[in-house]
């Protein structure tokens, strides 16, 4: 139990540090993406700005161009400071300069060897034929430019700001990753020191419940053992009877207490048993029972049902779901017992017909001296602790234990 609370308290803390990681490294990466592609946009705008086809034909000996291109443009401003800045000489533009009717007047291929003149003008036709004035193709962030007379289409190797991006990921995932291992050792220290506490107390409770059943188990016995040498001399006493009637009742309740904390605090011997014909045995004495009652009790047993168990506990646990099935069935009910293999393992129903228990009590039917139908006199004597025996039979089995309502019936499941 004390377990699975620390396991969840690690996994409710290591949840939240990986969506603070994750959210962390989302943020940190778009807004990082964000600044470095407007920045690298600016140097394509102010490229396109300083861009001229008649330097560029001069430049490269091209003689297709169109006389009134040749003429340099009257609208190109002056950006040598701008010219100077690091981030323009470092960085790699080409240019595809279009005529009007899609013809390719000039194309800059920067004197690289990545993207030559034919990709290039694929590229530009392209993206003139999408309608776009910017975005990414590729490796390439672009431009559609106006100029005086063409269209320029001019790109920026964006690689460099990729591998930037890449190695910030990655690095960030590495030292996220750092942290998040050793934040787990923390949180798995953290989850110790927390249940600690409730552990020791649960220790101490349990220890309590075997040592008060032991210390009550001799007095009982010393006035059964009184009361039955009195009524042999006195005879019939009303008084003398009442005393042995509660002293049988105190005599079940301490038999209950020890069956509990022997099923909880001893490791006991197991071994491998004919689950089906345990659950046949121990169903026999309930036909009366159930005969009693009204009930009619029906029994499914599959053949050859073998479990690693304790044989004594086992059957305490049949013993304990049919008697609460049978005393919570309705008159002229029926009370259904199955025992099935599934998929590897053992499971065991109990069903009645009953009143519906609801959802809220559900949650506590296998709470110590709980009792579903708030009668606590312990007059037919029971006292709430069948249910958390079960329990704590089952857990010390490494099963599980449920209970479900459903069309007027009541079904307890053991796997």
């Amino acid at each position: 139990m004390f377990k699975k609370s620390r396991i969840k308290i690690v996994v409710s803390i290591m949840s939240v540090l990986i969506l603070l990681l994750l959210g962390t490294l989302a943020v940190i990466y778009t807004a990082s993406y964000i600044e470095v592609y407007d920045s690298n946009y600016e140097l394509l705008v102010r490229h396109a700005e300083m861009y001229s086809i008649f330097e560029q034909s001069e430049l490269n000996g091209f003689d297709s161009i169109p006389p009134e291109l040749r003429m340099p443009e009257t609208n190109k401003k002056d950006f040598t400071d701008f010219d100077r800045n690091p981030q323009m000489e470092v960085s790699t533009f080409y240019s595809v300069a279009l005529s009007s009717n899609g013809e390719v007047l000039i194309t800059d291929t920067a004197d690289s060897s990545v993207y030559d003149s034919e990709q290039l003008e694929q590229y530009a036709l392209e993206i003139l034929e999408k309608g776009k004035t910017r975005g990414t193709k590729g490796e390439l962030i672009y431009l559609v430019y106006d100029k005086q007379g063409y269209t320029l289409v001019t790109f920026m190797d964006n690689r460099i700001m990729h591998e930037s991006m890449n190695t910030l990921f990655r690095y960030t995932l590495i030292f996220g990753g750092i942290a998040i291992t050793l934040l787990f050792f923390v949180a798995m220290f953290l989850a110790k020191k927390i249940v600690h506490p409730l552990e020791e107390n649960y220790k101490k409770q349990k220890q309590f419940i075997s040592d008060a059943g032991h210390e009550l188990k001799t007095p009982v016995s010393i006035v059964n053992a009184n009361a039955e040498i009195l009524s042999r001399e006195l005879g019939e006493n009303q008084w003398l009877a009442n005393i042995q009637y509660e002293n049988e009742r105190m005599g079940v309740l301490v038999g209950q207490l020890l069956d509990l904390a022997r099923s909880e605090n001893v490791e006991v011997q197991k071994e491998y048993l004919d689950f089906s014909r345990l659950t046949a045995g121990e169903v026999l004495p309930f036909e009366s029972v159930a005969f009693e009652k009204g009930s009619l009790l029906d029994i499914d047993i599959a053949e050859n049902v073998t479990v690693l168990g304790n044989g004594t506990q086992l059957k305490q646990l049949v013993s304990i779901l049919l008697d609460n099935a049978i005393r919570h069935s309705k008159e002229q009910g029926t009370v259904r017992l199955r025992l099935a293999k599934e998929h590897g393992t053992a499971r065991l129903s109990v069903v009645n017909t009953g009143d519906e228990i609801p959802k809220e009590q559900l949650e506590h039917l296998f709470e110590r001296f709980y009792r579903a139908d708030d009668v606590r006199n312990g007059e037919d004597g029971h006292y709430g602790l069948g249910l958390a025996i079960a329990k704590s039979i089952v857990t010390g089995h490494n099963g599980k234990i449920g209970v479900s309502c459903y069309n007027g019936l009541v079904e307890f499941t053991v796997t």
